[in-house]
């Protein structure tokens, strides 16, 4: 099994697979053409140039082999958090997307996954959705994301320290019933 990352140092190099540094936008895709499973999660949103990265991972399958990407589609949250937190935590994703916007994201991205890859030249494309609410999951994505662009937030004027700092608090105390961006997860096979 191999596990690739731009910055690898988010894997753990104790796990029971080979952790390699690859960029899916620049790089060829690693042994192209053998591996019978592709798969990546909350990653292709992110990339301006998706339809590449698609294409890399396309052709590190075999033929037969199957692709599942699964990406959030935030446009279709309508709300972040249930409860009497919900104005601040609003006004925070909000400002989440407009910092992720500006960095080239695509906030509706999730939705078009059985298109783009039925365009990389899958077959038996299918495709589900999720909502999660709520949990130590929702959480934890929460609190890592927040930490994560903090310095963006505060530099692009977005956010405050004090209210990022009570949103921290809040979700770190589990006052709060946090909802994630529909996660949408779409699979097809390489044709063989």
């Amino acid at each position: 099994m191999l596990a690739t990352d731009l910055d690898p140092a988010w894997l753990d190099p104790h796990g029971r697979y080979e952790v390699r540094r690859h960029d899916i936008v620049a790089d060829p895709p690693p042994q192209p053409g053998t591996f019978d499973l592709v798969h990546t999660r909350l990653v292709l949103v992110h990339l301006p140039d998706r339809a590449r990265a698609l294409a890399t991972m396309t052709a590190a399958l075999r033929p037969g082999g199957w692709l599942v990407v699964e990406d959030a589609d935030t446009e279709l949250q309508s709300l972040a958090c249930l409860g009497p937190a919900q104005r601040r935590v609003n006004r925070l994703r909000r400002a989440v997307r407009e910092l992720l916007t500006r960095r080239g994201a695509d906030l509706r991205f999730g939705r078009t996954l059985p298109r783009a890859l039925r365009a990389a030249g899958l077959v038996e494309v299918t495709a589900t959705g999720c909502f999660p609410i709520g949990g130590v999951a929702c959480d934890r994505l929460e609190a890592a994301t927040v930490r994560m662009v903090r310095g963006e937030l505060l530099a692009a004027g977005l956010a405050d320290d004090v209210e990022i700092d009570a949103h921290l608090a809040a979700v770190e105390a589990g006052e709060l019933d946090l909802t994630l961006a529909p996660l949408i997860s779409a699979w097809g096979r390489h044709p063989g």
